[in-house]
């Protein structure tokens, strides 16, 4: 064989192999304020970088190894979202007109051949926004009968003899009871009926906390935590994140969990078990659900606490075992509101002001769930 042939060889077997590894993009729609992108094969969120550019200000999504199905890919998306084939192998994203709105981007827990993006609720298409101004006329019913029937079980953590993580002299056991009050006020004014497991410092067992939950057939559970690390990292490790249940082999997450679950296993007793937590774990339904919950009001969160502050890191959404959710047999999350052992984080913390834009956010986050929940239910 000529050396001529061997180059090219060389070369056609480098572009075949170059090309299988590219993911195609086969369609793209904005449905209840998130972009949708659908590929024909699995996707490795990886290959997605992410970036701000100013003036004008836009959120750019760069999607590595990818191209676009057709022409008709970028259609009907609205005038606040445009993509293209930015190069041969890379489709971008560009979210324009939504400053001091934060997208987030995240793959859906079972289904790794979509990417979601939410956007700000006047990044609707057209079509949308007329066929609401239809609605409009018609008499609206009153938030509070449109919730009456759907009770939200607020968790404290820790209380009593178990102060959580201790920093500054400030304890966690009083932070989180204080936002978690405030987020009972927002939630009743959003018509919703609310059961704080604590209203008070008292300590509280396991079974006696998911079990208001039941005994009350609660709607969802949250429980509210901060954060902590060793005295070494407290400069260096901060950021608001919110957990579901489930196994993971995340190391920061199994950190977490045993942290917590240190405290709140204390007393539980032999009927918990390992089994317990594997058939929690393994039940779909309460998972999904739960890891919808968790996006929405993670996503509120930052959209509030980024009015406040641009430099509060957003930790996103994890799965952990944490044993405090087991036993709530309907959707159940736990938001880290922050790191107690950050400085700058704790001063904030214990702001008045800043409590209640993360309480805000939790009790959106809830109202948008419970809404978009509903309308699944209507078009099944």
């Amino acid at each position: 064989m000529s050396l001529l042939h061997r180059i090219f060889l060389f070369f056609l077997l480098g572009s075949t192999l170059l090309f299988s590894s590219v993911n195609v993009m086969k369609r793209a729609i904005v449905h209840k304020g998130e972009l949708n992108l659908f590929f024909a094969k699995s996707f490795n969120t990886q290959q997605v970088k992410h970036f701000v550019l100013s003036h004008p200000y836009r959120e750019i999504y760069d999607f590595q190894n990818t191209r676009l199905a057709h022409k008709r890919v970028p259609l009907g998306l609205g005038s606040h979202v445009r993509m293209a084939q930015y190069k041969s192998n890379v489709v971008r994203v560009v979210i324009s007109d939504i400053k001091g709105y934060k997208p987030t981007g995240y793959q859906p827990l079972f289904d790794a051949k979509k990417y979601c993006i939410s956007l700000p609720h006047h990044t609707t298409t057209s079509k949308v926004k007329h066929s609401k101004s239809k609605l409009s006329s018609k008499k609206k019913p009153s938030r509070k009968l449109l919730h009456h029937d759907e009770l939200i079980v607020i968790d404290a953590g820790h209380g009593g003899h178990d102060s959580g993580a201790v920093a500054g002299g400030k304890k966690e056991k009083d932070l989180v009871l204080q936002i978690s009050k405030r987020v009972a006020k927002q939630l009743k004014r959003r018509g919703y009926r609310v059961v704080l497991t604590r209203t008070r410092d008292r300590f509280l067992k396991l079974p006696q906390r998911t079990r208001i939950a039941d005994k009350k057939d609660a709607t969802l559970f949250i429980s509210i935590h901060a954060n902590s690390v060793p005295k070494r990292k407290r400069y260096k490790v901060h950021g608001i994140e919110t957990f579901f249940l489930q196994n993971t082999r995340d190391a920061k997450s199994q950190r977490i969990a045993a942290r917590e679950n240190k405290s709140v296993l204390k007393g539980a007793g032999s009927r918990l078990s390992k089994k317990v937590i594997i058939d929690s774990v393994l039940s779909g339904p309460k998972i999904v659900e739960s890891n919808k919950l968790a996006i929405s009001v993670q996503r509120r969160i930052m959209t509030n606490v980024h009015r406040y502050a641009r430099d509060v890191k957003d930790g996103g959404v994890r799965h952990a075992p944490f044993w405090v959710l087991v036993g709530a047999s309907r959707p159940s999350i736990l938001v880290e509101v922050g790191y107690i052992s950050y400085p700058k984080e704790r001063r904030r913390l214990f702001n008045r002001n800043y409590q209640e834009l993360i309480s805000n956010g939790i009790a959106e986050g809830v109202d948008n769930y419970l809404t978009n929940r509903k309308k699944e239910i209507e078009i099944d």
